[in-house]
């Protein structure tokens, strides 16, 4: 990531989690994104790569250069792509608050479950937006913590799922900031945004989201910030562990999850 103040933390299970993420929602987020051949493409935040496989799939001819400041984060995700035998992909460590490279390099950028993460989002878009040539574009996708809703639904449940929210805060960060694409951008500078929300619903209907997505990217994210939750005495152990055993209810027959994401596209 661009900050050391990563909610999910950087474990093992965090780098196994985002890439099945990545693969669950892959149609969902992606289908629509890809990049001419030959033109310049910058992927700040990349992480250990679960978006930079997708990326370079969709756009095998197009010359990607994805950022993070984590050496241990970049090896990983040059080791993904590698694995997967794409070339297109450069990597290269830097802070996205100080870009290393000239104005207008690049002709696209990509900016995926990045913002959230940052104090200073806006700060980060005009960044973003220096290093992007005239009439290119940009590319961003948040989640919004905030347009979930499940069933069963019980007070512990809601009560967990506001710890990750509130979680988050603290760090500086904003869990809610999908609601806040259209403003960011626009306001950053960016010309003829558009924002298209996209509804992740899983029930025992569909098997692969309700695996993929709730078992494997939602609860473990929720997980993820248990020991955060109980220090701080946001909830106590047997109301936490209630309501982690009650969202994996909704992972099971007679249950469901709902969440969305919100993709912007811009132009400079």
């Amino acid at each position: 990531m661009v900050t050391d103040k990563y909610v999910h933390g950087y474990t093992p299970r965090e780098a196994e989690r985002l890439s099945d993420q990545a693969a669950t929602l892959a149609q969902l987020l992606h289908h629509d994104t890809s990049y001419p051949p030959g033109t310049t493409v910058l992927e700040p935040g990349c992480g250990t790569g679960a978006q930079t496989v997708l990326l370079a799939q969709s756009s095998p001819g197009a010359r990607i250069t994805s950022l993070d400041v984590s050496p241990d984060s970049l090896a990983q995700a040059e080791a993904r792509v590698r694995d997967q035998g794409s070339q297109n992909v450069e990597f290269q460590q830097g802070d996205l608050f100080h870009l290393p490279f000239a104005d207008g390099s690049f002709d696209h950028v990509f900016v995926c479950f990045v913002l959230e993460h940052l104090q200073r989002p806006q700060e980060a878009l005009q960044h973003l937006k220096r290093v992007l040539r005239p009439g290119g574009s940009i590319t961003v996708i948040e989640g919004d913590h905030g347009s979930c809703y499940w069933h069963p639904e019980t007070p512990e449940s809601l009560q967990a799922w506001q710890c990750l929210i509130d979680c988050q805060a603290q760090l500086g960060g904003d869990s809610l900031i999908g609601r806040r694409v259209y403003p960011l951008l626009t306001e950053a500078g960016f010309k003829k945004v558009s924002v298209s929300p996209r509804l992740v619903y899983c029930d025992a209907s569909r098997p692969h989201m309700v695996e993929g997505f709730v078992r494997r990217t939602i609860i473990p994210m929720v997980e993820g910030v248990r020991e955060t939750a109980l220090e701080k005495g946001m909830m106590d152990e047997a109301g936490w562990e209630r309501g982690i055993a009650d969202l994996h209810q909704s992972a099971e027959a007679g249950g469901c999850f709902i969440y969305t994401f919100f993709k912007g596209v811009g132009l400079k």
